[in-house]
């Protein structure tokens, strides 16, 4: 095998035998050549200086790739994705686990076991794009599980009272009211057929942007939630629950109706007035361009004896419109604080009774009360018979909620046709089916 010096030994003969100095030279020729000689010595020693820079130049070039491609067992970090999964592994769940897993992207710090490695410049960290960096999976603990269940199945907390109002009124801070519990809001139950009647009514659709939907307990905010914008939840503040259906005088339903009268007194301290309505009534056209002129306190009647300012009409606490005032606020005062005389029975009877004696006139100067036509805003109790005029139909004077659901869905239906048989210019005579359950 040929060493280093060979080449160079190989190149010196060469130089001398093309300088014509190699052995067998004359001795004529002894000055000439001691010249040459020298000659020949600083081209070698040129050489030899040359092949020690160009062996010194390949070890370094060799030396410097070495240094920047290092083994991965000494120098380099493993890659990203590798160091996903180690670390998924050393957490105990598979790489292919995903079910009850979650993903927590990892700091930008994270760095451990990497003791014998070359840590990362701050320049490179921000170099890195957000794709490469790690994420780590982690099972879900089972009180985490319950606690995601728990999130999605509860109902949102009530909110502020004066933010929805402000939100849901009208320009001249009017609202639409109703309310309802479990019961009443079931997925097509009244809840449904209520809001159904705002769309195939005339002139009705906007209304529903104007209303706020009281629900008296935790699954009928979360149905409330689920159908409307405007949901607010009326706690029970002594855990009174108002879920199941209340029967007319039993049960909660005296309570019931008495904190549904307090919630209304507060919407018109806060100053805004009101439009209450049942959900089992169903609306074919606008309220207020009906109501009597001036109107302050306007209650619907079961059986109207034809004024609207009789004291003598029979009055239904299912359709209420008050105007915010001084007078209207000392009036619900008075008809609250009247409930101590009157023990034992609902707001409706004690209305009537104060208007009837006159009592409120002077705790609430000022304050008139009106009632409403059954031919316009009627129900089953007593209605309008023709559809060209009608504003609204009530399940009064019906018991039980299957029985006022039949006849309202009939109802609903009616007025469809109706509807229809108006735009092709043949609806005249035509009227409600009765009789039903309840209506006649």
């Amino acid at each position: 095998m040929m060493t280093r010096q060979q080449p160079q030994h190989q190149a010196g003969g060469l130089l001398l035998r093309s300088l014509g100095l190699g052995a067998g030279g004359g001795a004529g020729g002894g000055a000439r050549r001691a010249g040459a000689m020298k000659s020949a010595t600083s081209l070698l020693l040129g050489a030899a200086l040359a092949t020690a820079f160009f062996l010194l130049y390949t070890s370094l070039c060799r030396d410097l790739v070495g240094a920047a491609a290092p083994s991965r067992s000494s120098a380099t970090p493993a890659p990203r994705w590798e160091e996903q999964e180690t670390n998924t592994t050393a957490a105990g769940v598979a790489p292919h686990q995903q079910e009850g897993t979650k993903h927590v992207a990892a700091s930008s710090g994270d760095a451990d076991g990497d003791d014998d490695g070359a840590a990362a410049t701050t320049e490179e960290k921000k170099g890195q794009s957000e794709k490469q960096q790690p994420r780590f999976v982690m099972p879900a603990t089972s009180a985490q599980l319950q606690q995601q269940k728990k999130k999605k199945s509860s109902p949102p907390p009530s909110q502020d009272l004066a933010d929805l109002l402000r939100r849901a009124a009208t320009a001249d801070k009017t609202v639409l009211m109703t309310a309802i519990n479990e019961a009443w809001a079931a997925p097509g139950s009244f809840l449904d057929l209520f809001l159904e009647s705002f769309r195939h009514g005339e002139d009705t659709s906007h209304l529903p942007r104007h209303l706020v939907i009281v629900a008296m307990d935790a699954k009928a905010l979360a149905r409330c939630t689920a159908v409307h914008p405007f949901c607010y939840w009326f706690r029970a503040g002594d855990g009174k629950d108002f879920a199941a259906e209340q029967k007319y005088m039993k049960g909660d339903y005296l309570e019931m109706m008495w904190r549904r009268n307090a919630l209304q007194q507060a919407v018109l301290e806060l100053g805004y007035s009101f439009l209450f309505t049942d959900v089992d009534i169903l609306w074919f056209r606008p309220p207020f361009p009906r109501l009597p002129r001036g109107a302050q306190v306007v209650m619907s009647s079961d059986f109207f004896v034809g004024d609207v300012d009789s004291p003598h009409n029979y009055p239904n606490g299912g359709l209420l419109y008050v105007r915010s005032s001084p007078a209207t606020v000392g009036f619900y005062r008075h008809w609250q604080a009247s409930r101590a005389r009157f023990p034992g029975h609902h707001e409706q009877y004690v209305f009537d009774k104060i208007v009837k004696e006159g009592s409120y006139a002077a705790a609430a100067p000022g304050a008139r009360v009106q009632f409403l036509d059954t031919a316009v805003f009627g129900g089953f109790c007593q209605h309008g018979d023709d559809l060209g005029k009608v504003a609204t139909m009530h399940a009064n004077c019906c018991v039980g909620l299957e029985n006022k659901l039949f006849d309202l869905k009939n109802v609903l239906q009616d007025w469809k046709t109706y509807r229809a048989r108006a735009r092709a210019g043949n609806a005249q005579g035509f009227s409600w089916r009765v009789p039903g359950r309840c209506i006649h």
